[in-house]
């Protein structure tokens, strides 16, 4: 009898965002990253979009751990209200714990969450399962790839990563370490692929320092940098270099200041003496010392940044003459949010510096060149991308045979698919389980379902279209109405000749079709029936129609 272990992402494919693989091998099954992702435009009304994890919760005795490979939100994010459902053991390296402490803190789980603190070099024992943390570079310090050594062969889940030879903390992805793993022998290759696109090596985190320096060099008033509230390098970099041109920095944002808080406290954030002062103290300074770090380079409506841009932000109103810096790419999806808060902060009178202008943003992710230099360095036998759209795990399959993978040695997963390897050095997709997206709206956690949002975004598209009508219950007969209310339609002041045809429409079909009758469902659907082409006709739109039938 042959073993195996299976791979199944359960996010992060086909969609970037929402990270989660679950390893399993018999009866243990470890999860890697517990990640969200931000809602795209046609989720109407939803919050976070997080993995579906209703595999594990059907085999809850079996999930023995959570191992994270850093602190971003779309691989910690999810943990406030998936762990609760699971409650099991999470692992992670020091920054990336000090940061899943403070999310459970904000949401009171604090007592109700087992938390290990592991660093790289160190192994934790999981069942037949152990897991070895290597140290890689990416845009938050404290990042690791995970090598998971089974008893049918050793499968490395890289993280994301790059090969950053100046990072800001000095650590240098160790590549040691991963050609000690390829000599060794590894079954097979989870990759970050997501800046598959992107030829070349990834710049280095050091380049967006230099371009800081030119870019406060040249700036005569206030300098606002936005940035993701995780990446602690960034922040860091823009406080020294300011502070070496004679500016003091206030960062603005709550999570901002939680994390800037959380990595000083761990050691992991360490600015000159006075350079990081309270907001109203930097306020107060003339505007050629002034520097303010913000959350908001997504174009997030309520965010520090946007509020800026729209002029209602209590502490912080723009000026002729300063100048904002997006230090930050928009995620997939967001791009139309930062394109308007982009516009909002240019008629304000702010010199906005962005995209190409100037290296003020590097990615953490490798590029094509690094992630052959990883499959040259691990020697896998198979390949398998994550962290990716569809289109990057496409390309990735090209870039790992050009690196000497054969195609067919390549699985390119969707969400649930379940890749098995077996010790015989066979692998492929056996199967798929349940997998999709879970949506957070308010405080309801997987209550809003495809319906729903196929509703919502009918009512966003062309309005809602309400019958009200009385009928005699023994005959029949319409006794009042039928009144029509809409919003989102038509104004009903400019369409008094279409509302006039739907009232003998609907009467229409009352006396035809509600003598004597017991289901009321049924007289519903014949007066969407009959609206529903006619508003088509005379308007080109479907709008909702709720028939509300009384009887008297």
């Amino acid at each position: 009898m042959t073993n195996t272990v299976r791979i199944i992402p359960l996010g992060g494919v086909g969609s970037v965002g929402k990270n989660m693989t679950a390893i399993e091998y018999e009866d243990t099954i470890v999860v890697i990253d517990c990640g969200l992702m931000f809602p795209e435009d046609e989720m109407v009304g939803v919050d976070l979009v997080l993995p579906d994890i209703r595999y594990l919760l059907e085999r809850k005795d079996k999930v023995a751990a959570i191992v994270l490979t850093h602190g971003h939100e779309d691989h910690i994010g999810a943990l406030p209200y998936l762990l609760p459902m699971l409650d099991v053991p999470v692992y992670g390296t020091p920054l990336t714990m000090g940061f899943v402490r403070a999310k459970l803190r904000e949401h009171r789980l604090q007592n109700k969450a087992e938390l290990h603190t592991v660093v790289p070099g160190e192994v934790t024992r999981l069942g037949p399962l152990s897991f070895e943390y290597i140290r890689v570079t990416h845009s938050i310090p404290d990042s690791v790839a995970t090598a998971v050594h089974t008893p049918v062969g050793t499968i490395l889940h890289t993280g994301d990563y790059k090969f950053d030879p100046t990072p800001v903390d000095g650590r240098t992805t160790d590549e040691a370490k991963l050609a000690e793993l390829g000599k060794d022998g590894v079954l097979a290759l989870l990759s970050d692929c997501v800046r598959v696109e992107s030829p070349g090596w990834t710049p280095s985190e050091r380049e967006v320092g230099e371009a800081f320096d030119r870019v406060f060099g040249q700036a005569q008033g206030r300098v606002i940098i936005t940035t993701f509230a995780s990446n602690i390098s960034r922040v860091q970099q823009a406080i020294t270099t300011g502070y070496r041109h004679g500016r003091v920095a206030a960062v603005v944002g709550r999570s901002m200041e939680n994390n800037t808080t959380v990595a000083s406290e761990l050691g992991y954030f360490a600015v000159p003496d006075g350079a990081l002062r309270p907001i109203d103290e930097v306020n107060s300074l003339p505007f050629r010392r002034a520097l303010f770090i913000t959350t908001g380079s997504q174009g997030e409506p309520n965010s520090v940044l946007s509020r800026i841009a729209s002029g209602d932000h209590r502490q912080l109103q723009l000026e002729p003459g300063d100048t904002v810096i997006f230090s930050a790419s928009p995620v997939p999806g967001n791009e139309e949010a930062v394109s308007r808060t982009i516009n909002r902060l240019f008629k304000q009178g702010a010199t906005v510096i962005y995209g190409r202008q100037e290296l003020v943003h590097v990615s953490g992710h490798a590029s094509v060149d690094e992630l052959k230099r990883m499959i040259t360095l691990t020697r896998p036998r198979f390949a398998v991308p994550l962290h990716g759209d569809y289109r990057h795990m496409a390309l990735y399959a090209r870039v790992a045979q050009e690196a000497g993978i054969p195609r067919e040695r390549i699985l390119i997963p969707d969400l649930g698919t379940v890749i098995e390897f077996d010790d015989r050095g066979h692998g492929a997709i056996v199967g798929q389980v349940p997998a999709g997206p879970l949506f957070v709206d308010g405080i309801s956690v997987g209550e809003v379902d495809h319906v729903i949002l196929r509703d919502r975004r009918m009512l966003s598209r062309d309005g809602i279209f309400v019958v009200v009508a009385a009928l005699e219950q023994e005959t029949g007969r319409v006794v009042a109405g039928p009144d029509i209310l809409t919003r989102g339609f038509v104004d009903p002041r400019d369409a008094r000749e279409l509302l006039d045809g739907a009232r003998e429409r609907v009467r229409a079909v009352c006396e035809a079709h509600a003598h004597g009758l017991s289901d009321w469902s049924f007289l519903h659907q014949k007066i969407r029936d009959a609206l529903g082409p006619y508003l088509y006709e005379m308007t080109g739109r479907r709008p909702m129609i709720m028939p509300l039938i009384l009887e008297v």
